[in-house]
């Protein structure tokens, strides 16, 4: 008997995934003649797809299992790339690969090797460039790539062989890998930053004796000659091992026909070390190791410091893909019995049980099955407090159990999760560019190559001047512009202000949502669903006849004990008493006019006024036939005479007067369109302050009155909720829906309040307005920086280590000057100025 199967022995480690295999659990597979034990159904389908499709040579060249069974095979030596077919196998690809209308597929990738802004472009150019791709979004604060492409024409494996080409490596996204290239690469940038700086202090040592002692020649030849073989010694692993990322980055560039900011930094650092080693082989001429290495420790110290800001600015987005748990408690005979098994999440199938224990992240979307607690939904939506879920409602992958443990029966995994779904938005919006950032990008793609013609012209021009200074001038030119800060001016400060608002509740779906919406000079409300709360409820009860209200309550509750109509769900939530304890008789729907039935031997009538009146041929009270504001009146009868009236409406949020006043204070005009009645809508806008109404819209007079506005120069930003929205809100400049809104609408907007907290809104608009401040700010100061850095290097008054120092704080001051749109905490009040 295998190990795995028997529960005295040690848990083992499944064979394809490296996850403690369940006890009493058998899921084997022969692989070159041998069986294998797996830890659930999910890697066992994995691993005999490998066999049969004739790869088995994976498992040979492998030297460590997979992080996670949810990728399978992405932790394979450097040889991965033989082994590239895998991914084009449905198997392996239903865990991070989401398919659309017929063979288009979508997956997020990881992209290693990814150093500046023009890796990005490049990036970019090249997939985007191949047959068969559709569209590829890559968000530079993560490294992440979202691509689209069509499986006719071409398969995964050929897109991953096309980025390694050009010398980066891409895996499908997982947050553990992903995590760990990070630390890779801190460290990797830690280790050549300590090379550098080391190298540095101890150049400099031999340095500062020379330069003292070059004035009055004091110092004689041969300890001259020994010091500049020393900062030899000392400089070559700076060059060797610190600078290596910029040789290897303009290598790649010059191979492609382009021009990325790593050509001129290798050929600064290459022409001075080279010329260095020859002053010292010949014993004539200046050295400039100390200058080299300053130099390298200077651009090694912005990169750095620059990739712990931009992890920060993407925090918000990376939570979001950390949420959902790997393991989930599968129920393998519920009802019947509540025997659990630990298991991978890609292991669970559609219509499964899955028990969530207090203190348990939700592995999966589903509906409770048993049980009542309290979710934390607060990553998800920015509301602080828990959520009370009971049967028949809905978890959302990722959210938090809080208080007791929950039977959730599954309905959506993977890509078709509600926070996959929310991912997809986000890197969306944080990939997409707005016309600002596409015209920075169109500057910084020719700023290499005008940068290479400037520096050939100077050096000429310094040659004829003064030769002995023309080398280092042209090596200053070089290396102090920064086509990177043009880049990374707007993506830098998106990154920023997306992740505070997804923080907030407010997830913004499309790059220019941000930009369109601090221009807003309109904001148009749909009423119900966006104004008020969508549902209907009781507002009043009238009783008539001397009753005492609670009892007509109770009456009208155990009336409408078994109907599904609004009105019966809103009568019935407002009873706290147990109503079900009154002697019930038979009750009788009247479709369109209400119900009657008896209650303790009486009969009774709950409906409309006219209805009820027909019981105790009564008179319909005054107030019945008027009504309230556009609410509806249902009135309770018996035989003996009217006993109470019933106001039933849409009640408002409480937070939406808040929300208008805010915004009329902005200089906002504030427009209510509404399909209902004009008391109704009227009613409404009196209570909120709203001055411009439309009553008795059809989704096409919406949807003509907002290009009205915008034909008369408005920038209109529409608010709504509903299917017959989702036309007026894909017209509007800027849309924004609700989260608890129809799908129709949140697919046709550009924001999603998942929070459905309006003063979020407010908060939106702020952050919005100051966003667009920061990328004026960071792109005037890198236009600036250039223009006037690059004349002060060809006129001489900049060193080569002072332009280091120059082009590295560039980048960096961009990215520091983007994180003052993060907020901390959702809700937070950190002020950004």
């Amino acid at each position: 008997m295998n190990a795995s199967a028997n529960p005295d022995c040690a848990a083992e480690e499944c064979f394809h995934c490296g996850q403690p295999i369940p006890q009493n659990t058998h899921y084997p597979v022969e692989i070159e003649r041998i069986s294998r034990d797996m830890c659930c159904r999910g890697c066992q389908a994995v691993a005999q797809a490998i066999v049969d499709g004739g790869l088995v040579d994976y498992y040979r060249h492998r030297t460590a299992k997979s992080g996670t069974a949810a990728l399978d095979a992405s932790e394979v030596v450097p040889e991965w790339l033989r082994q590239a077919k895998l991914y084009d196998l449905p198997e392996v690809q239903h865990s991070f690969v989401r398919q659309e209308a017929g063979e288009v597929r979508e997956a997020s990738l990881i992209l290693e090797g990814i150093v500046c802004a023009a890796c990005i472009w490049l990036n970019e150019h090249h997939i985007s460039s191949l047959p068969g791709v559709l569209s590829v979004e890559i968000n530079y604060s993560t490294h992440r790539a979202r691509v689209r492409w069509d499986n006719a024409r071409i398969r995964l494996s050929e897109i991953l062989h096309a980025v390694a080409a050009i010398g980066y490596t891409a895996h499908p996204f997982d947050p553990g890998r992903q995590e760990q290239i990070f630390q890779k690469e801190r460290q990797a940038a830690l280790r050549r930053l300590f090379i550098a700086g080391i190298g540095m202090m101890q150049v400099m040592m031999y340095a500062v004796p020379m330069y003292l002692a070059a004035d009055d020649g004091s110092m004689p030849a041969w300890i001259a000659s020994m010091m500049r073989w020393a900062s030899l010694v000392l400089t070559l692993p700076v060059v060797a091992y610190s600078a290596l990322p910029f040789f290897l980055g303009a290598w790649r560039d010059m191979k492609l026909r382009k021009t990325g900011m790593d050509v001129p930094v290798a050929l600064g650092v290459g022409a001075a070390f080279l010329a260095s080693v020859y002053a010292t082989l010949t014993g004539e001429g200046e050295v400039y190791f100390d200058s080299v290495t300053m130099f390298v420790f200077f651009l090694l110290s912005g990169r750095f410091l620059e990739m712990g800001a931009r992890r920060k600015a993407a925090d918000a987005a990376e939570k979001l893909v950390k949420l959902q748990p790997a393991m989930a408690n599968r129920l393998v005979a519920y009802p019947e019995s509540w025997k659990d098994e630990l298991v991978s999440v890609s292991a669970l199938s559609l219509g499964e049980y899955v028990l969530i224990r207090p203190g348990e992240g939700v592995p999966a979307d589903g509906l409770v099955e048993q049980g009542a607690s309290q979710v934390d939904e607060s990553l998800l939506t920015g509301e602080s407090r828990p959520v009370a879920k009971g049967i028949g409602e809905r978890l959302i992958a990722g959210t938090v159990n809080v208080d007791s443990s929950l039977v959730m029966k599954v309905d959506g995994l993977g890509q078709d999760t509600v926070l996959s779904g929310i991912v997809r938005l986000l890197d969306r919006a944080m990939a997409e560019k707005p016309a600002l950032a596409q015209l920075a990008d169109r500057v910084a793609a020719w700023f290499v190559l005008v940068l290479l013609v400037i520096a050939v012209v100077t050096g000429t021009i310094w040659y004829f001047i003064e030769p002995a200074r023309a080398f280092w001038i042209t090596v200053a030119v070089l290396v102090v512009s920064c086509p990177c800060a043009l880049s990374l001016a707007t993506p830098a400060a998106l990154t920023a202000a997306t992740g505070s608002l997804t923080r907030l509740g407010l997830l913004t779906t499309r790059g220019h949502a941000l930009e369109t919406l601090a221009r807003a000079t309109h904001f148009v409300f749909d009423k119900t669903g966006t104004l008020t709360h969508g549902k209907m409820s009781l507002l009043e009860v009238i009783p008539l006849g001397g009753v005492v209200k609670e009892q007509c309550l109770r009456l009208a509750a155990v009336l409408e004990h078994a109907s599904e109509h609004a009105i019966a769900r809103a009568l019935s939530a407002a009873v706290e008493a147990d109503s079900q304890a009154l002697d019930v008789g038979e009750t009788v729907n009247v479709p369109g006019s209400g119900v009657e039935g008896i209650v303790g031997g009486r009969r009774y009538r709950l409906g409309r006024p006219q209805f009820a009146g027909e019981l105790c041929a009564g008179e319909v009270p005054e107030i019945a036939l008027l009504g309230r504001n556009g609410a509806t009146i249902v009135a309770l009868a018996d035989e003996s005479g009217w006993l109470a009236l019933f106001v039933m409406g849409d009640s408002l949020r409480p937070d939406a007067a808040g929300l208008v006043a805010g915004l009329q204070q902005r200089g906002k005009t504030v427009v209510l369109l509404s399909g209902d009645q004009e008391d109704a809508a009227q009613q409404v806008a009196k209570e909120l302050g709203i001055q411009v109404v439309r009553a008795g819209m059809t989704p096409q007079g919406k949807l003509d009155y907002v290009r009205e506005l915008q034909c008369e120069g408005g920038v209109v930003a529409m608010v709504g909720d509903g299917v017959n929205d989702a036309p007026v809100l894909a017209a509007a400049d800027v849309s924004i829906a609700m989260g608890g809104g129809t799908q129709v609408a949140r697919a046709s907007a550009d924001m999603i309040l998942l929070s459905e907290h309006l003063p979020h809104l407010n908060a939106g608009l702020d952050i919005a307005v100051r966003t667009q401040h920061v990328i004026r700010q960071n792109l005037t100061w890198a236009f600036s920086y250039n223009l006037l850095a690059i004349p002060l290097a060809a006129l001489g008054f900049i060193t080569p280590w002072m332009a280091g120092i120059g082009m590295s704080a560039s980048s960096l001051l961009v990215v520091l000057n983007a994180l003052r749109l993060v907020q901390s905490e959702p809700g937070g009040e950190k002020k950004i100025r």
